[in-house]
């Protein structure tokens, strides 16, 4: 549950050997440990631009018997905080420190000004407020009397139930509920700037309800050789279908940002196809797509790294860059914010604006 693909298990005869092995716990040993996995599973070094013998042959001689804990988590976030990949982390809960990586942000503060975002969407932008769905997750409301936005603030928490069936549920019936009266629309505005991700079936399941057509989502492929970046799984497709229950079939544009990340970005790549196109306006979105593949260090510490790629029915992926937007604008910038402006919504009710023929 919470995931669009499936993952193939190969029974073997026996245990292999190394599975048996107890690592100790030295400063050396985990330093090894973290190394070899990105080595093994890491599918991007050459796109990001890095040399992982080089950072080996760089920290390495860094790491001895006596090499303390705040040391050693030092020296492994600086290892791989030049990757700017939001999906590589480390939490050392013995030392109560973290680490994740990120792209630095041509708009930084967006984050930082949440607040006034919103306020002043709710305030200059929506007609009536805006209604909450999915523990707060969801936010839906009208810019005007026939063009509906829904703000998804995530794709993640939907419930107080944690049960997966049980945030699927809320969301459908949420998205029974906002696309009610989508009939009379004209167009729909869906707001994913400020979205930390979550689980891509949730994306696909709002893509079912703006879908015309069935059709490829994407497909996911794994790195699947220790020793070649570029040996990969055949391609799982993930299919878009369209729902029978309430949607809204015309004209669609999507806002993203830097701060789209994650689930947030597989839903942009979920809706590249659909007909008619969904317009993208904004900044690019924050490039990692990639389920996060979790490991433990013989210290106890937890990391994680992706392993997958996302392709286009044309076999392009969007890591690093992530997805561009049709029509590129700053997102909120300094002016915006002090004049009540959002530039970017009102480049998409331009967009949605009736034309007279």
């Amino acid at each position: 549950d919470g995931s669009v693909s499936n993952i193939l298990l190969r029974r073997t005869d026996s245990r292999p050997e190394v599975c048996g092995r107890t690592l100790a716990d030295t400063p050396v040993t985990n330093y090894q440990v973290f190394w070899a996995t990105f080595a093994e599973h890491y599918p991007f070094f050459a796109l990001r631009k890095m040399d992982w013998l080089a950072v080996d042959k760089k920290f390495r001689p860094e790491v001895t018997p006596a090499t303390k804990p705040e040391e050693l988590f030092r020296i492994l976030s600086e290892m791989i905080e030049p990757l700017h990949d939001a999906h590589t982390g480390i939490r050392a809960k013995s030392i109560q420190q973290r680490f994740h990586g990120y792209r630095p942000a041509a708009d930084p503060m967006q984050k930082k000004n949440a607040a006034r975002i919103t306020e002043i969407i709710e305030k200059h932008y929506v007609r009536g407020g805006l209604r909450d769905f999915c523990n707060k997750q969801l936010q839906f409301g009208m810019l005007n009397s026939s063009v509906g936005y829904l703000r998804i603030h995530s794709f993640s928490g939907y419930s107080e139930d944690k049960e997966f069936a049980k945030q699927l549920e809320a969301l459908e019936n949420a998205l029974d509920a906002i696309f009610k009266d989508a009939a009379k629309w004209t167009g729909f505005v869906i707001d994913a700037r400020i979205n930390g991700g979550g689980s891509d079936v949730f994306g696909i399941s709002i893509a079912s309800r703006l879908a015309t057509q069935d059709y490829l989502a994407y497909s996911k492929v794994t790195r699947n050789d220790i020793h070649d970046p570029d040996h990969r799984t055949p391609p799982q497709p993930v299919m878009v279908h369209v729902s029978q229950r309430p949607g809204f079939r015309g004209p669609v544009v999507l806002l993203t940002s830097a701060n789209s990340v994650s689930a947030a970005e597989t839903f942009t790549m979920a809706v590249l196809d659909r007909q008619p196109h969904v317009v993208r306006v904004g900044a690019n979105t924050q490039g990692v797509f990639s389920d996060v593949l979790g490991r433990k260090l013989p210290n106890g510490w937890s990391f994680g790294l992706p392993n997958e790629i996302y392709l286009t029915k044309d076999g392009k992926a969007f890591d690093g860059p992530g997805v561009p937007p049709d029509i590129e604008l700053p997102i909120f910038p300094a002016e915006d914010l002090a004049n009540g402006r959002d530039s970017t919504l009102n480049k998409a009710l331009e967009l949605l604006a009736p034309r007279n023929e």
